[in-house]
């Protein structure tokens, strides 16, 4: 079977999205629903009839194709079934029915020579040494939720349980299945989404009410005893995990516990389910501690940055 290049037109959306339910990896962030909300453009690499697939998004600036990760999708690359990591007979035998470095990195290798610029992040299921691309590792933080709360509260750390009780102080109350207007105004006035677009926003705005549709996402707001919303966050679910996936919080509820006080009320509500709570990250040593802080733990997963650009801009990219 061969790694096949498909223009967006091409792809089957059905077989598509049936490989990603079917995926050992996969992941929300691949179905076509999602990348057709979030992604500027995209295009994929699929290996027979679907055994495996790669979404490809890309954009293009100065006539130039370039491969980017999309806004609120955390990673992609290729996801299909998994081989257990074991040493091949042949190291440059490529298992077509089975996820492994060889597999990756074929699919690596098909990508069209068009895409001149690539800063992409691929899913824990691709974390390989790659025989032809350098990969660098990035962290993500998932807790198993499949225990009872009372064991998942005792992991906590003592600095959540002290916010736990402070929003308890100032009798903030946690709602669940806000609106996610009330999201996304928060999650504006983040300074780390300064670089996101109104489209980008929209783009959320359109999935989560289409997830939302199909019991498949859901809002959580903490409250003042006055009625103000000073944190929330937006929650998916598939492949049996809840993604924290866009967060929206006021500077005055750092004070007060009250994004502590949600994700503990999340945790409450959905402990002792077969989930993962995936908090999407994160290299930043603060949130890193922050998300561990709940008794969540590191998950490995990869990206590549790779310049073919011509000079000068070759230069300007590095």
């Amino acid at each position: 079977m061969e790694i096949k290049y498909l223009t967006y037109r091409q792809i089957d959306k059905t077989k598509w999205d049936d490989c990603i339910d079917r995926a050992d990896n996969g992941l929300i962030y691949a179905y076509s629903f999602y990348l057709d909300a979030m992604a500027k453009n995209w295009d994929a690499l699929v290996l027979g009839d679907y055994e495996a697939v790669m979404p490809l998004a890309w954009n293009k600036k100065y006539n130039i194709h370039y491969l980017y990760q999309p806004p609120f999708t955390a990673c992609l690359g290729v996801f299909g079934r998994l081989k257990p990591r074991q040493r091949l007979q042949n190291l440059m035998a490529v298992d077509h029915n089975q996820l492994t470095a060889e597999t990756v990195n074929a699919f690596l290798q098909a990508v069209p020579p068009k895409y001149k610029y690539w800063d992409i992040y691929f899913n824990p299921g691709n974390l390989f040494k790659l025989q032809d691309f350098a990969l660098y590792e990035r962290i993500n933080y998932v807790l198993n939720l499949n225990n009872s709360y009372e064991n998942l509260y005792n992991s906590y750390r003592d600095n959540i349980k002290r916010n736990i009780k402070k929003s308890e102080q100032y009798q903030l109350s946690i709602n669940k299945n806000i609106t996610i207007a009330g999201v996304i105004k928060l999650a504006k006035e983040q300074p780390n989404n300064s670089t996101l677009t109104v489209a980008d926003f929209n783009g959320f705005e359109k999935l989560f009410e289409f997830l939302y549709s199909r019991q498949k996402a859901t809002a959580y707001g903490a409250y003042t005893k006055e009625g103000r919303l000073i944190a929330s966050a937006a929650f998916f679910f598939s492949h049996k995990r809840a993604y924290y996936i866009m967060v929206g919080n006021h500077p005055d509820g750092k004070t007060l516990g009250a994004s502590h006080a949600l994700i503990n009320a999340f945790i409450k509500d959905h402990a002792g389910e077969d989930m993962l709570l995936d908090f999407e990250g994160s290299d930043i040593p603060s949130l890193a501690f922050f998300y561990s802080s709940f008794g969540a733990v590191e998950e490995k997963y990869s990206a590549v940055k790779l310049n073919k650009l011509p000079a000068p801009l070759k230069w300007l990219k590095k």
